[in-house]
């Protein structure tokens, strides 16, 4: 008879894609496409004036109604990259830039 293989011994696919170096690009892919996403709940305040558009190479951007808000925006854009790191608990943007 053979014998079974408890399902303890096999790794979910999250375990698989979590730890295998040959999955680094599709876990960058995954956490920047994440940033976009949850960049309305983490700024509700901003969801009508700004829309996070892509996250590439650290930069993050960002489509402004109008050249108003893109200069205040500007001036605040430190504290936007400070709270979205802080909310990661590491630094995925280094800076943004506006559309």
């Amino acid at each position: 008879m053979a014998r079974r293989q408890s399902h303890s011994s096999f790794k979910t696919i999250d375990e698989v894609i979590g730890s295998e170096k040959e999955f680094s690009n599709l876990r960058e892919t995954i956490k920047n496409y994440d940033v976009i996403e949850t960049f309305a709940k983490i700024f509700p305040e901003l969801s009508p004036i700004a829309k996070a558009i892509k996250l590439e190479n650290k930069i993050l951007f960002l489509r402004v109604e109008n050249s108003v808000w893109r200069s205040e925006l500007n001036f605040g854009k430190n504290l936007i990259v400070e709270k979205i790191n802080r909310h990661y608990n590491e630094q995925i943007i280094k800076t943004i830039r506006f559309l």
